[in-house]
């Protein structure tokens, strides 16, 4: 899908001419059999402005068209045709999805369409779309008019296309019924002939084609000149050609009709500039002809359901079947990984090394694994994340019935694999484990925690609690495991020690004897006799009581690591299946990897909340603000010097600036967060002044966080009660802090518990909202927390939660007598619900910073506040239609 170009006439012409006769009439509302070239003129050029148009194209025959003409400011008249062979496949909502997007962007509000009563189909398309629409009769016409402002029901819409289209696309990879090999070699030990013989030996299920300019056969297989000369279909092509052939390659795949391509061959956005170049030529090139790209620079995927037993990897050995999905950025890990996994005995549904992810990522797998009922539980390991916001989407929506455990790394660099096509993270490490454990990812420092967590969420049940039974042979492994639970955050029982010569029945009997118990949600046993020979029988107790029990049990057995073969419960093909026993080598990796698990079972079995009903927002009032302040450089100041959610200081003066005090209240009033008045004073009696108009008592402070902060709170004077009290703190603060300093005086609050309220769009995550308190040690301690916008109710508790200093809300501040004065958390919280609705409504407000928040008994009240706004806000990556990101 593009936008229509003056070239493009002789397209028109030929997709019109195939239209049927009725498909014209619903168009034109008459018999129009041919174009005029007035018509095709008017038609293919647009300005892009007020006139748009946008068509599909299937290997370059254009199938459908859409397109807008802005009748007033903030309406235009949209239509659409679809060709007769291709209606009926939701191609029409897709280009009402990107023409709404592109009008939106252009200030049209409302689109007009006038459609014949008998058009049904064209009908329940704007119906379907999810935006509200009105409908009127006139003259044998019905006339719809579509509000474009999204819904939650048009997202919902959108969202659900976009997950059906990403993961047919992604299965279409997954089970191909044939695979060529282009680039097979006959010399050993090449990337071709490697990738070859890995299909071969798996025994994939479909015919497999080896490509080879000259060779008559490749591994004893009959080979052909180019994927063009293969007879047979083609659904997926392995390539492991040089770099510069790849482009040719593509264009004969694309005239074969293959659906996927595995590109294993290096030579691109690792290499520099050239090899970027290419790789964005690459996606570009598939992607216009309809083809998904896994890789380049990539060890490939496999896929263990028998029905395909596809091993397209460059690895020669892969797991067995199982339940686990895994993802994989890195190409030089993924052997290892797959190693690991099989070393531990645990099975996997679906393999994908992405390399450069260029095209697939793991967002791609998330939308497939969501609905694919052979995967329980997903894995990533993440080098870079190219579309954070939809990645939190996604996994939170997938994390509510499977759990995503995710390696990211660059954790202290924040930085990214040359190749990939994503951006450094601006936020700090911690900020992104936050978010992530918002969105339910369960983030783990490296591969072996990786596959720690996975094998007891893929084998046992998920813990009801963080209670944690203990049983062992080993007084001292069993305290062992009673620290490490405390310190990972669960509450352990006492250890039962059964003593160094306990036999299997009184495992059993202890065993028992803890399931019965409604206080304990999950069992950890250890079992390391100092005698040889050992007996399997107390294996053979776990692995039976296991296989009925519903809280999880987790054992350190013999040192082992993984699911050892006395330990698995095997299914009817020999797989291994729930109620298999994880072991660990060591009782503190069981406890972490059960804390992991504990934490992400509270997560699901939580209230996710509901975003609340806020009656007062005035979105469009708060629009015509911003409208006008970004169009009256009188009405902006200066840049902000550093920003609380990004990891260095913000460069972005032509960019970004500071609206002035009265617009930015204003604003703020819009989506109900009133800020108190202050006013600004440069003299001792212009703050007497201030003083009388407001009442007294007040406060003068200056009016920069930073400078009230410094040295303990030196920057602000407070509870002033009379004429000399005020002249003395101004004149003191004055010769404190020079002329520089900008002093307001502001009415005096009651005293509670100062906080801090930052939001705005961050670069890689979208809007993003920061919650700490504001003083002095919270600033040095960096005790923050973040979450993406916007918040539900839910969110936004534990938000205020989540910081270290958090009881400070909770108990009664200095001053307070009674529990009347406890600070109220509830209006703290529906203020940072409120921040969060406005920062992800108006992408043009780059930062909000509410400091001082005061929460006492009467609420949180804002003495200060600063907006900064941006001219052109970025395209968010996980807002409006899908699109394809390109090089220029």
């Amino acid at each position: 899908m593009r936008p229509i170009v003056p070239d493009d006439g002789q397209l028109l012409q030929e997709f019109h001419a195939k239209l049927s006769a009725e498909t014209i009439y619903y168009r034109f509302f008459a018999p129009y059999p041919r174009l005029s070239q007035r018509d095709v003129k008017r038609f293919t050029h647009v300005d892009y402005e007020d006139r748009v148009a946008l068509i599909a194209t299937i290997s370059g025959v254009m199938v459908a068209v859409v397109r807008y003409d802005k009748v007033s400011e903030d309406e235009a008249e949209v239509a659409f045709v679809v060709a007769d062979e291709h209606q009926g496949r939701g191609l029409a909502s897709v280009l009402l999805e990107h023409i709404g997007a592109a009008a939106r962007e252009r200030g049209v509000r409302r689109f007009i369409a006038d459609v014949l009563p008998e058009n049904r189909r064209m009908i329940n398309v704007f119906r379907e779309a999810g935006y509200t629409a009105e409908q009127t009769f006139d003259e044998g016409v019905i006339r719809l008019t579509l509000d474009l402002e999204p819904t939650d029901y048009s997202q919902e819409v959108m969202r659900a296309r976009e997950q059906r289209a990403e993961a047919r696309s992604i299965s279409r990879l997954l089970f191909p019924e044939s695979v060529a090999v282009i680039g097979a070699s006959r010399t050993a030990h090449t990337i071709g002939q490697t990738a070859l013989r890995n299909l071969l030996a798996g025994d994939f299920q479909g015919p497999v084609f080896p490509v080879h300019p000259e060779a008559k056969a490749v591994a004893g297989v009959r080979a052909y000149p180019s994927v063009l000369d293969i007879p047979d279909p083609v659904d997926l092509a392995v390539v492991a050609v040089r770099a510069d052939m790849v482009a040719d390659v593509v264009a004969q795949c694309a005239q074969k009709g293959v659906h996927g391509l595995v590109v294993v061959s290096s030579g691109f956005g690792e290499v520099g500039p050239e090899g970027r170049a290419r790789q964005d030529q690459l996606v570009l090139t598939a992607r216009a002809e309809g083809l998904r790209v896994i890789g380049p620079n990539c060890l490939g995927i496999a896929n263990t359901d028998p029905k395909v037993s596809l091993n397209a990897t460059l690895a020669p050995e892969i797991p067995a079947r199982g339940t686990i999905g895994f993802f994989s950025q890195s190409g030089a890990l993924g052997r290892a990984i797959l190693q690991r996994v099989a070393q531990r005995g645990i099975g996997l549904s679906t393999f994908v090394s992405a390399g450069n992810r260029a095209d697939v990522s793991g967002n791609d797998l998330m939308q497939y694994w969501e609905e694919d009922p052979a995967t329980e539980v997903v894995l990533q390991y993440l080098e870079s994340l190219g579309n954070p916001r939809k990645f939190s989407r996604l996994s939170r929506r997938l994390a509510q019935h499977k759990p995503v455990v995710a390696v990211r790394t660059g954790g202290s660099s924040q930085g990214v694999p040359t190749g990939h096509a994503a951006n450094a993270l601006e936020l700090p490490d911690y900020a992104v484990t936050s978010l992530f454990q918002q969105a339910g990812v369960v983030r783990v420092e490296d591969i072996t925690q990786m596959f720690d967590v996975a094998q007891l969420l893929a084998y046992q049940p998920l813990p009801a609690g963080p209670r944690v039974g203990i049983i062992g042979n080993s007084d001292s492994l069993g305290l062992m495991v009673k620290d490490a639970c405390t310190r990972m955050g669960l509450k352990p029982h006492d250890p039962v020690d059964l003593g160094p010569n306990a036999t299997a029945a009184d495992f059993e009997q202890a065993l028992s004897a803890a399931l019965d118990d409604d206080e304990v949600h999950s069992l950890v046993v250890v079992f390391i006799p100092a005698l040889t020979p050992i007996s399997g029988d107390v294996a053979e107790v776990m692995r039976r009581t296991a296989a009925t029990s519903a809280k999880p049990i987790i054992t350190t057995y013999l040192g082992y690591q993984g699911l050892p073969e006395e330990l698995r419960r095997l299914g009817p093909n020999g797989e291994t299946v729930r109620g298999s026993v994880p072991s660990y080598p060591a009782p503190e990796d069981a406890v972490r990897a059960l804390s992991h698990a504990t934490r992400y079972a509270v997560w699901r079995g939580r209230d996710p909340g509901r975003h609340p009903e806020l009656a007062d927002i005035d979105r469009a009032g708060a629009r015509a603000i911003i409208d006008a302040t970004l169009s009256d450089p009188q009405a902006r100041g200066s840049s902000p010097h550093s920003v609380w959610f990004t990891s260095e200081p913000l460069h972005a003066e032509e960019e970004e600036s500071a609206v002035a005090p009265e617009e930015a209240r204003q604003l703020l009033a819009c989506y109900g967060v009133p800020v108190w008045r202050d006013i600004p004073v440069s003299s001792a009696d212009e703050a007497v002044a201030a003083a009388e108009e407001i009442g007294y008592p007040v406060v003068i402070k200056a009016n920069a966080p930073d400078l009230r902060l410094r040295a303990g709170g030196s920057g602000i004077r407070s509870d002033l009660r009379g004429t000399d009290a005020v002249r003395g703190a101004f004149e003191a603060l004055h010769g404190r802090l020079g002329d520089d300093a900008m002093l307001v005086v502001q009415a005096m609050a009651v005293p509670g518990v100062p906080a801090v309220i930052r939001a705005g769009e961050n670069p890689s995550f979208g809007s993003v909202v920061a919650f700490g308190l504001a003083d002095v040690t919270a600033e040095l301690l960096d005790d923050r927390a973040y979450r993406l916008a916007p918040l539900t109710d839910t969110d936004a508790a534990d938000l205020v939660r989540a910081v270290r200093s958090s009881p400070l809300l909770f108990g009664l501040p200095a001053g307070a007598s009674s529990l009347a004065d406890q600070p109220d958390v509830d209006a703290l919280e529906e203020l940072l619900v409120r921040v969060s609705r406005l920062v992800d409504a108006l992408p043009e407000v780059a930062h909000v910073d509410l400091d001082p928040i005061i929460v006492n008994a009467t609420g949180a009240h804002v003495l200060g506040a600063r907006v900064w706004l941006r001219e052109t806000p970025d395209v968010r990556l996980d807002y409006g239609p899908r699109r394809l990101r390109v090089p220029f």
